[in-house]
């Protein structure tokens, strides 16, 4: 198959984390973590464009070598190890407020939400099976409703409007002096769908969301992070190609 477009090679590669490179039991795939390890080795850089926080994902950020800066929270929180602080572009305060009173309209809903939640600055989230018809629905008619009601494989985020993947990477990019022509981006759920309308090229994992996968340039045969050794291999052949 063909992962790239003709003539045309990533400079910066954005990938998300949980159900991209982890399967439905949040395992990490080896296979992607070496992959990955190529892409820095080759002058490329990956950026975690993640709903995850800071924390989490700085770990990751760590062991598996990266150099880019972290795109965290849905685009609500960027960030470098060398930054004097991170870049929070929204609050977790407000979303928090509106899950304590979805918790008294809707049965079921738990406000205290994930365990992620502890660590979070700029949105909250839920459950992944919490009743999400009936939480959009009461989030629609509050005086909450502003929020974005995102579902994930592994959480409902409840965030800001103006938060999304695609957005903080916009900021990110342009911080870097990255152009978003140059970029190829990676992911399975519908938080995703904003950085596939930003960046160039898209890839949805194999087991991605259906709507995910129609939105994607090349929708991978492999499933999850098996997506990455053959992805990476066809960026360095290209890459090679270019050097010639």
């Amino acid at each position: 198959m063909e992962w790239l477009p003709p003539n045309w090679c990533p400079r910066v590669v954005v990938i998300d984390i949980d159900g991209t490179i982890t399967d439905g039991n949040k395992h990490i795939s080896t296979d992607a973590v070496n992959a990955i390890r190529k892409l820095e080795d080759a002058g490329i850089p990956v950026v975690l464009a993640t709903g995850n926080v800071r924390p989490i994902t700085y770990g990751l950020w760590r062991f598996l070598g990266l150099s880019a800066p972290m795109c965290c929270e849905n685009g609500g929180v960027l960030w470098h190890p060398s930054w004097k602080a991170p870049l929070l572009r929204g609050s977790a305060d407000v979303a928090k407020e509106a899950a304590v009173w979805l918790a008294s309209q809707v049965e079921g809903v738990d406000p205290k939400g994930i365990a992620t939640n502890q660590w979070r600055e700029s949105e909250w989230c839920l459950f992944p099976n919490d009743p999400l018809d009936e939480i959009s629905d009461a989030i629609a008619g509050s005086k909450w409703s502003h929020l974005s009601v995102v579902r994930t494989g592994f959480a409902i985020h409840l965030m800001e409007p103006h938060l999304s993947k695609g957005e903080g990477l916009r900021v990110l990019f342009d911080s870097m002096g990255w152009s978003v022509d140059e970029a190829l981006c990676v992911g399975d759920a519908p938080n995703d769908l904003p950085m596939f309308e930003l960046l160039h090229w898209a890839v949805a994992v194999g087991g991605a969301f259906d709507v995910v996968s129609q939105a994607a340039n090349v929708v991978s045969p492999h499933p999850h992070g098996a997506t990455f050794p053959p992805l990476v291999d066809a960026i360095l052949a290209r890459v090679a190609e270019d050097k010639r």
